[in-house]
């Protein structure tokens, strides 16, 4: 919980605002009971590693995928809108940077993404971050063109620790201070 709210239920109402299908990448049997009426899909590959996720979500959908880790807790409408509208004409992926770097748990992917992610899971090359160099190419969204919709530390910002939870928290209130 982030200001009073899952974290999980902030990024599904971002994604809701620009995606027509909300689909949702869980291994836990018990995800149906705590996300209702959202389609569950579990991991398509035994292999256990973050890129898994993208895989799964791609060969569920069969088509271009924004995908969003559900621990990012202030990922916004403008953010995945911005996602969108660069990836109308682009082939493989558009990837947004935050500041330290490529953030590939908040982009798009299309299906010919598939194949190059395969061959990664194949090769036992699980790092989620080495992933765009084995796209042909990719759109690359600038920090600076993420930081006119909002700060890229706080967009991409995501809850793994009891401190990030801490942090978490101290940004939102921050955010409901300066409003």
């Amino acid at each position: 919980m982030v200001g009073g709210r899952r974290i999980v239920d902030r990024v599904i109402e971002a994604a809701r605002s620009v995606a027509s299908e909300i689909l949702f990448v869980a291994n836990d049997p018990e995800a149906p009971r705590w996300l209702d009426q959202i389609r569950i899909v579990s991991d398509t590959r035994p292999e256990r590693g973050s890129i898994i996720g993208i895989h799964t979500a791609l060969a569920a959908t069969g088509q271009p995928t924004i995908v969003v880790a559900w621990d990012m807790p202030f990922v916004t409408r403008d953010l995945l809108a911005l996602i969108a509208e660069r990836g109308v004409n682009e082939a493989f992926a558009v990837l947004p940077e935050g500041e330290f770097g490529i953030e590939p748990f908040c982009g798009l992917y299309t299906p010919a993404c598939r194949p190059f992610v395969e061959r990664a899971i194949d090769e036992r090359d699980l790092r989620a971050t080495a992933l765009p160099s084995r796209f042909p190419s990719f759109t690359r969204i600038a920090a600076s063109d993420v930081a006119t919709i909002g700060d890229p530390a706080h967009l991409f910002f995501n809850v793994n620790t009891f401190d990030d939870l801490n942090r978490a928290e101290e940004i939102e209130a921050a955010t409901k201070r300066s409003r």
